[in-house]
């Protein structure tokens, strides 16, 4: 007991000496203007590069978000607009695709600036103004509160994930799961688009989306911080955006139907 006791006794003092050094460390390096490591065993070079790469990333992602709120806000609240969609059923065919088929050549020259930029615009326009066709449907309560619980949540992951990397974390494990996933997703929607599921079917659908690109938005950060080269600024940006737009309509469908919209 006293052999216990006097161990104990030493090694507290030892453990909060070194916490104290650490903490000190910590402040130092914050006081000389030296980033956080965003990961263990990380160089400074590498962290350096990596925090400018996670800057820009985020840049253009903001960047996307804006423009999308802007022209699917025009596209959901002008009636001018509203009637022309309604005189062009096809225009809803042509909302689902085209997102698909901007984005071809955006992955095929994805390394070549500026061009990747310039095709990035035009997929985000188009899958702008399918969104705009989607909230639509809405009511304007629902857009909102979809509006405001993927911001949460994909805040909520997103740190999430920057501090578990930060601690020795690898969220990589979750990509097969999010493969299997995505594979259901679209082989259901296939099988769905011949045999309808009904309402609560496409309730139990669309949480099942919800849950997996909440996923994806943790796994696609864990990859933007550890994995992607510097280079791949678009790739990240588009993976990330596509997350959150797909969460929020999923958001949006679970809501409605919440909310009564049983059609």
């Amino acid at each position: 007991m006293k052999f216990g006791g006097t161990h104990a006794a030493m090694a507290g003092p030892s453990g909060m000496g070194g916490a104290a050094k650490s903490d000190d460390f910590k402040y130092a390096r914050m006081e000389a203007g030296i980033p956080e490591t965003l990961y263990p065993g990380a160089t400074p070079v590498e962290n350096t590069l990596r925090l400018g790469f996670i800057r820009k990333v985020y840049g253009i992602l903001s960047a996307q978000m804006v423009l999308t709120a802007i022209v699917s806000g025009f596209v959901a609240l002008t009636p001018g607009v509203q009637g022309w969609i309604a005189a062009n059923p096809g225009l809803h065919m042509l909302s689902a695709f085209m997102p698909i088929i901007t984005l071809v050549p955006l992955m095929c020259y994805r390394n070549q600036h500026p061009l990747n930029l310039g095709l990035l615009t035009l997929f985000t326009l188009a899958m702008a103004f399918s969104v705009g066709i989607i909230t639509s449907m809405f009511s304007g309560v629902v857009v909102f509160q979809a509006l405001l619980i993927t911001a949460v949540v994909t805040t909520s992951l997103t740190i999430y994930t920057f501090v578990g990397v930060r601690k020795g974390q690898d969220f990589g494990y979750l990509g097969p799961m999010c493969f299997a996933g995505i594979m259901t997703m679209l082989v259901g929607g296939l099988v769905f688009s011949f045999f309808p599921m009904g309402a609560d079917g496409r309730f139990i659908f669309a949480l099942f989306g919800a849950g997996l690109f909440s996923t994806y938005i943790v796994y696609d950060t864990n990859e933007l911080i550890l994995r992607h080269s510097v280079d791949e600024y678009v790739s990240a940006s588009v993976s990330l955006y596509l997350d959150i737009i797909n969460l929020f309509i999923k958001l949006l469908q679970i809501l409605q139907h919440l909310q009564g919209g049983r059609d």
